[in-house]
Protein backbone atom coordinates (compact mmCIF):
# COMPACT_ATOMS: atom_id res chain seq x y z
CA UNK A 1 0.00 0.00 0.00
CA UNK A 2 0.96 4.01 -0.24
CA UNK A 3 1.24 4.91 3.08
CA UNK A 4 1.76 8.24 4.80
CA UNK A 5 3.66 8.08 8.26
CA UNK A 6 2.62 10.59 10.71
CA UNK A 7 5.15 10.17 13.86
CA UNK A 8 7.58 11.04 16.22
CA UNK A 9 10.57 9.55 18.38
CA UNK A 10 11.51 5.83 18.20
CA UNK A 11 7.72 4.45 17.95
CA UNK A 12 7.42 6.04 14.98
CA UNK A 13 10.97 4.85 13.62
CA UNK A 14 9.90 1.09 14.68
CA UNK A 15 6.74 1.81 12.25
CA UNK A 16 8.23 3.36 9.69
CA UNK A 17 10.98 -0.25 9.80
CA UNK A 18 7.80 -2.67 10.17
CA UNK A 19 6.47 -1.04 7.26
CA UNK A 20 9.43 -1.03 4.49
CA UNK A 21 9.80 -4.81 5.89
CA UNK A 22 6.42 -5.28 4.25
CA UNK A 23 7.17 -3.27 1.11
CA UNK A 24 4.50 -1.16 1.53
CA UNK A 25 5.92 2.33 0.03
CA UNK A 26 6.19 5.21 2.49
CA UNK A 27 4.83 8.26 0.89
CA UNK A 28 6.44 10.63 3.50
CA UNK A 29 7.16 11.21 6.83
CA UNK A 30 5.19 14.06 8.83
CA UNK A 31 6.68 15.12 12.11
CA UNK A 32 6.98 17.88 14.32
CA UNK A 33 9.27 20.84 13.63
CA UNK A 34 12.69 20.13 15.55
CA UNK A 35 13.40 21.56 18.86
CA UNK A 36 16.98 21.40 20.49
CA UNK A 37 19.72 20.20 18.93
CA UNK A 38 18.95 16.41 19.02
CA UNK A 39 17.64 15.02 15.36
CA UNK A 40 14.31 13.13 15.87
CA UNK A 41 14.97 9.65 15.54
CA UNK A 42 12.42 8.49 12.67
CA UNK A 43 12.87 11.42 10.77
CA UNK A 44 16.59 10.82 10.78
CA UNK A 45 15.86 7.09 9.60
CA UNK A 46 13.39 8.71 7.22
CA UNK A 47 15.93 10.61 5.49
CA UNK A 48 18.68 8.07 5.25
CA UNK A 49 15.72 5.74 3.14
CA UNK A 50 15.06 8.82 0.81
CA UNK A 51 11.70 9.47 2.62
CA UNK A 52 10.36 12.88 2.08
CA UNK A 53 9.92 14.50 5.44
CA UNK A 54 7.48 17.74 6.24
CA UNK A 55 7.55 19.57 9.54
CA UNK A 56 5.01 21.51 9.56
CA UNK A 57 3.81 23.74 13.03
CA UNK A 58 0.14 22.57 12.53
CA UNK A 59 -1.44 20.14 10.30
CA UNK A 60 -4.50 22.27 9.63
CA UNK A 61 -3.44 24.05 7.36
CA UNK A 62 -4.78 24.15 3.55
CA UNK A 63 -0.67 23.43 2.85
CA UNK A 64 -1.20 20.13 4.64
CA UNK A 65 -4.57 19.04 2.49
CA UNK A 66 -2.59 19.80 -1.01
CA UNK A 67 0.15 17.67 0.04
CA UNK A 68 -1.92 14.69 0.80
CA UNK A 69 -3.95 14.96 -2.21
CA UNK A 70 -1.12 15.07 -3.96
CA UNK A 71 0.47 12.03 -2.49
CA UNK A 72 -2.68 10.14 -3.36
CA UNK A 73 -1.77 7.93 -0.61
CA UNK A 74 -4.03 4.64 0.21
CA UNK A 75 -3.86 5.01 4.32
CA UNK A 76 -2.25 7.49 6.89
CA UNK A 77 -0.78 5.89 9.74
CA UNK A 78 -0.60 7.76 13.54
CA UNK A 79 2.20 6.59 15.39
CA UNK A 80 2.82 8.68 18.82
CA UNK A 81 1.13 12.07 17.33
CA UNK A 82 0.75 14.96 19.50
CA UNK A 83 -0.47 17.52 16.63
CA UNK A 84 -4.42 17.62 15.89
CA UNK A 85 -4.80 15.85 12.40
CA UNK A 86 -8.33 17.51 11.57
CA UNK A 87 -10.70 15.77 9.04
CA UNK A 88 -9.69 17.48 5.91
CA UNK A 89 -6.61 15.60 5.90
CA UNK A 90 -6.90 12.34 8.19
CA UNK A 91 -10.25 11.59 5.14
CA UNK A 92 -7.98 12.31 2.21
CA UNK A 93 -6.49 9.11 1.92
CA UNK A 94 -8.33 6.50 -0.14
CA UNK A 95 -8.84 4.27 2.94
CA UNK A 96 -8.58 6.71 5.28
CA UNK A 97 -6.50 6.74 8.38
CA UNK A 98 -5.52 4.49 11.79
CA UNK A 99 -3.94 5.70 14.87
CA UNK A 100 -2.45 4.23 18.53
CA UNK A 101 -3.69 4.68 21.43
CA UNK A 102 -2.06 3.29 24.68
CA UNK A 103 -5.43 1.89 26.88
CA UNK A 104 -7.95 -0.07 25.91
CA UNK A 105 -10.56 1.94 24.28
CA UNK A 106 -12.83 3.30 25.54
CA UNK A 107 -11.24 4.00 28.52
CA UNK A 108 -8.70 5.83 29.26
CA UNK A 109 -9.04 8.22 25.77
CA UNK A 110 -7.09 11.75 26.03
CA UNK A 111 -3.35 12.23 25.89
CA UNK A 112 -1.74 11.39 28.80
CA UNK A 113 -3.91 7.63 29.46
CA UNK A 114 -0.60 6.00 30.66
CA UNK A 115 -0.46 8.36 33.87
CA UNK A 116 -3.81 8.66 34.48
CA UNK A 117 -4.27 4.44 34.47
CA UNK A 118 -1.44 4.13 36.78
CA UNK A 119 -2.67 6.99 39.27
CA UNK A 120 -6.20 5.45 39.45
CA UNK A 121 -4.27 1.90 40.67
CA UNK A 122 -4.88 -0.03 37.38
CA UNK A 123 -3.43 -3.56 36.96
CA UNK A 124 -4.67 -4.07 33.21
CA UNK A 125 -4.12 -2.25 30.45
CA UNK A 126 -3.46 -2.35 26.63
CA UNK A 127 -3.52 -0.69 23.56
CA UNK A 128 -5.94 -0.06 21.02
CA UNK A 129 -5.37 0.86 17.35
CA UNK A 130 -8.55 3.12 15.74
CA UNK A 131 -10.01 4.60 12.62
CA UNK A 132 -9.82 7.76 13.24
CA UNK A 133 -12.99 10.37 13.19
CA UNK A 134 -13.49 13.54 14.16
CA UNK A 135 -13.84 12.49 18.21
CA UNK A 136 -11.14 12.25 20.66
CA UNK A 137 -9.59 8.95 20.28
CA UNK A 138 -13.56 7.72 19.83
CA UNK A 139 -13.17 6.02 15.94
CA UNK A 140 -13.81 2.34 15.25
CA UNK A 141 -11.31 -0.41 16.84
CA UNK A 142 -9.55 -2.15 14.40
CA UNK A 143 -6.65 -3.96 17.22
CA UNK A 144 -6.52 -4.02 21.00
CA UNK A 145 -4.34 -6.26 22.88
CA UNK A 146 -4.45 -6.46 26.49
CA UNK A 147 -0.87 -6.48 29.10
CA UNK A 148 0.05 -5.95 32.75
CA UNK A 149 0.61 -3.02 34.68
CA UNK A 150 3.55 -4.11 37.09
CA UNK A 151 3.39 -3.37 40.85
CA UNK A 152 6.63 -0.97 40.56
CA UNK A 153 5.65 0.06 37.04
CA UNK A 154 5.92 4.00 36.49
CA UNK A 155 4.79 5.63 33.28
CA UNK A 156 7.92 5.89 31.63
CA UNK A 157 9.08 1.65 32.54
CA UNK A 158 4.90 1.04 31.38
CA UNK A 159 5.42 2.77 28.33
CA UNK A 160 8.75 1.56 27.18
CA UNK A 161 9.13 -2.02 28.46
CA UNK A 162 5.26 -3.02 27.70
CA UNK A 163 3.00 -0.76 25.67
CA UNK A 164 6.09 0.56 22.92
CA UNK A 165 6.55 -3.19 21.42
CA UNK A 166 2.87 -4.02 21.89
CA UNK A 167 1.86 -1.19 20.15
CA UNK A 168 4.49 -1.37 17.22
CA UNK A 169 3.37 -5.09 17.33
CA UNK A 170 -0.71 -3.90 17.03
CA UNK A 171 0.08 -0.77 14.39
CA UNK A 172 1.53 -3.38 11.77
CA UNK A 173 -1.05 -5.93 12.54
CA UNK A 174 -4.00 -3.37 11.93
CA UNK A 175 -1.87 -2.74 8.23
CA UNK A 176 -1.56 -6.04 7.15
CA UNK A 177 -5.24 -6.32 7.72
CA UNK A 178 -6.38 -3.30 5.84
CA UNK A 179 -3.89 -4.78 2.97
CA UNK A 180 -5.75 -7.75 3.03
CA UNK A 181 -9.06 -6.07 3.00
CA UNK A 182 -10.52 -7.84 6.68
CA UNK A 183 -9.95 -4.64 8.88
CA UNK A 184 -12.95 -5.16 11.11
CA UNK A 185 -14.32 -1.13 12.48
CA UNK A 186 -16.01 -2.15 15.70
CA UNK A 187 -17.75 0.32 17.48
CA UNK A 188 -16.57 1.69 20.81
CA UNK A 189 -19.37 1.23 23.25
CA UNK A 190 -19.74 4.84 24.86
CA UNK A 191 -21.45 3.84 28.03
CA UNK A 192 -17.70 2.53 29.12
CA UNK A 193 -16.21 5.71 27.71
CA UNK A 194 -13.75 8.14 29.72
CA UNK A 195 -11.31 10.64 29.32
CA UNK A 196 -9.08 12.68 30.80
CA UNK A 197 -7.12 15.83 30.69
CA UNK A 198 -3.31 16.29 30.32
CA UNK A 199 -2.17 15.19 33.20
CA UNK A 200 -0.32 18.24 34.53
CA UNK A 201 1.10 20.25 38.08
CA UNK A 202 -2.44 21.02 38.62
CA UNK A 203 -3.03 17.01 39.34
CA UNK A 204 0.10 15.93 40.59
CA UNK A 205 0.28 17.65 44.04
CA UNK A 206 0.94 15.41 47.26
CA UNK A 207 -1.23 15.04 50.18
CA UNK A 208 0.13 13.42 52.81
CA UNK A 209 -3.02 12.76 54.57
CA UNK A 210 -4.18 10.29 51.56
CA UNK A 211 -3.62 5.95 51.74
CA UNK A 212 -0.14 5.36 51.65
CA UNK A 213 -1.35 3.28 47.46
CA UNK A 214 -2.76 6.42 46.72
CA UNK A 215 0.19 8.32 47.22
CA UNK A 216 2.48 5.44 45.47
CA UNK A 217 0.27 5.17 42.58
CA UNK A 218 0.53 9.44 42.05
CA UNK A 219 4.17 9.45 42.14
CA UNK A 220 4.79 6.81 40.21
CA UNK A 221 2.28 7.35 37.58
CA UNK A 222 3.88 10.83 37.29
CA UNK A 223 7.31 9.35 37.21
CA UNK A 224 8.97 10.65 34.54
CA UNK A 225 6.60 13.59 33.85
CA UNK A 226 4.85 15.83 35.16
CA UNK A 227 6.57 14.36 38.65
CA UNK A 228 4.07 14.24 41.47
CA UNK A 229 5.44 16.72 44.14
CA UNK A 230 5.13 18.09 47.83
CA UNK A 231 6.28 21.14 49.38
CA UNK A 232 9.69 21.92 50.99
CA UNK A 233 9.90 25.72 52.35
CA UNK A 234 7.56 26.94 49.86
CA UNK A 235 9.46 25.02 47.03
CA UNK A 236 7.88 22.47 44.55
CA UNK A 237 10.09 19.01 45.42
CA UNK A 238 9.14 16.47 43.04
CA UNK A 239 9.49 12.67 43.73
CA UNK A 240 10.58 9.94 41.96
CA UNK A 241 11.61 6.31 41.82
CA UNK A 242 9.38 5.24 44.95
CA UNK A 243 9.11 1.90 46.43
CA UNK A 244 5.85 0.96 48.81
CA UNK A 245 6.66 1.17 52.47
CA UNK A 246 3.75 -1.14 53.63
CA UNK A 247 2.72 -0.84 57.62
CA UNK A 248 4.60 0.90 60.14
CA UNK A 249 3.98 4.20 62.82
CA UNK A 250 4.76 6.69 59.94
CA UNK A 251 3.75 9.95 60.28
CA UNK A 252 2.29 11.65 57.44
CA UNK A 253 4.17 14.01 55.21
CA UNK A 254 7.35 13.04 57.71
CA UNK A 255 10.96 12.31 56.47
CA UNK A 256 10.95 9.18 58.45
CA UNK A 257 14.38 7.78 57.91
CA UNK A 258 17.23 9.12 54.94
CA UNK A 259 19.55 6.80 53.96
CA UNK A 260 22.04 5.95 50.43
CA UNK A 261 18.48 4.28 49.36
CA UNK A 262 16.31 7.38 49.74
CA UNK A 263 14.31 8.85 52.28
CA UNK A 264 11.09 7.04 53.69
CA UNK A 265 8.39 9.44 53.88
CA UNK A 266 5.02 8.66 56.01
CA UNK A 267 1.43 8.09 55.17
CA UNK A 268 -1.45 7.27 55.90
CA UNK A 269 -0.71 2.68 56.45
CA UNK A 270 2.56 3.22 55.79
CA UNK A 271 5.21 5.26 53.93
CA UNK A 272 6.88 5.54 50.76
CA UNK A 273 10.96 5.11 49.98
CA UNK A 274 11.47 7.89 47.09
CA UNK A 275 15.38 7.11 45.65
CA UNK A 276 15.50 10.60 43.49
CA UNK A 277 14.11 14.43 43.93
CA UNK A 278 13.84 17.22 41.62
CA UNK A 279 14.16 20.79 42.75
CA UNK A 280 15.40 22.24 39.62
CA UNK A 281 16.08 20.98 36.14
CA UNK A 282 18.07 18.29 37.11
CA UNK A 283 16.99 14.77 39.38
CA UNK A 284 19.53 13.97 41.99
CA UNK A 285 20.08 11.65 44.74
CA UNK A 286 17.60 12.03 47.70
CA UNK A 287 20.45 11.39 50.25
CA UNK A 288 22.38 13.72 48.24
CA UNK A 289 20.13 16.57 48.35
CA UNK A 290 19.63 15.97 51.85
CA UNK A 291 23.06 16.41 52.74
CA UNK A 292 22.87 19.91 50.61
CA UNK A 293 19.88 21.19 52.14
CA UNK A 294 20.70 19.89 55.72
CA UNK A 295 17.70 18.18 55.46
CA UNK A 296 17.38 15.52 58.60
CA UNK A 297 15.10 12.89 59.60
CA UNK A 298 11.95 14.28 61.40
CA UNK A 299 11.59 17.17 58.61
CA UNK A 300 8.03 17.93 57.54
CA UNK A 301 6.51 17.76 53.78
CA UNK A 302 4.07 20.01 52.33
CA UNK A 303 4.66 23.61 53.51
Amino acid sequence: MRIILIGQAAFAERVLDGLRARRHEVLALYCPPDTGDRSDPVKARALALGIPVRQHRTLKGAEVQSEFATLAADLAVLAYVTQIVPPNVFERPRLGSICFHPSLLPRYRGGSAINWQIIRGETETGVSVFWVDPGIDTGPIVVQKTATIRPHDTAGSLYYDTLFPLGVQAVLEAVDLIAAGEAPRLPQDESRATYDPLCRDAHVAIDWSHPVTAIYNLIRGSDPQPGAYTLWHGEKLRLYDAALVPGGQLRPGIIEQIAADGWVIGARDGGVRVKRVRAGEKKVDAAVFAADKGITAGAALGS
